[in-house]
């Protein structure tokens, strides 16, 4: 029996301060249509003990989306221009017995962040653009290959000097050194900067 190829994912966030609605004006008049509407994505990421997986730059998350609850694991990132790493995802039709699986396992809720996602293609193209709004601004996520995410930014007028390959975690670490008093998940909950 022949193992799956394991799908890698490569994307970029770009930071996009004119906001949700400058950014659909944008992306549709590049080209790109409307693929799922607005639509508010929660996610919790678990970790065992002394944050195993973090450390190996790994990533265990649970989405739940609208009706829909999906799994994910992310192996090791390579942040060059782009960021690329194995994306492994399955949907789980009951997540509380999932996560007491995963509390039997030894992992134990870490970081949650929620955010309203809005996503974009064009036909015959092999990538997605995404708006994300979250509580520490509006961001861009290209992704698809690598080639065409450098086509689509230029066609969005993005330059390559804005990409960032960080995680919403990484970027929320970061938000949180220049605001200590930021609650501890990036929620709208606790409304950190929208």
């Amino acid at each position: 029996m022949r193992a799956n190829q394991p799908h890698i994912e490569t994307e970029v966030k770009i930071r996009f301060p004119q906001g949700p609605d400058a950014a659909r004006h944008k992306i549709e008049n590049s080209g790109f249509k409307l693929k799922q509407d607005r639509t508010l994505e929660s996610d919790q990421l678990f970790d065992r003990g002394d944050n195993e997986l973090r450390r190996a730059d790994q990533l265990l998350r649970l989405r739940h989306a609208g009706n829909l609850t999906t799994v994910t694991f992310k192996g090791p990132g390579r942040s060059e221009r782009h960021k690329s790493r194995e994306e492994i995802e399955f949907d789980v039709s009951n997540p509380a017995n999932f996560h007491q699986v995963l509390e039997r396992l030894g992992y134990t809720p870490r970081f949650r962040y929620e955010k309203y996602r809005t996503k974009f293609a064009a036909s015959g193209e092999p990538g997605i653009v995404t708006i994300d709004e979250t509580p520490i601004g509006v961001f861009l996520e290209l992704e698809g290959p690598a080639q065409w995410i450098d086509q689509t930014a230029a066609r969005l007028g993005l330059s390559e000097a804005e990409y960032l390959t960080h995680s919403y975690a990484a970027l929320y670490q970061e938000y949180r050194r220049s605001n200590p008093h930021a609650p501890p998940d990036m929620t709208f909950q606790g409304k950190a900067g929208l």
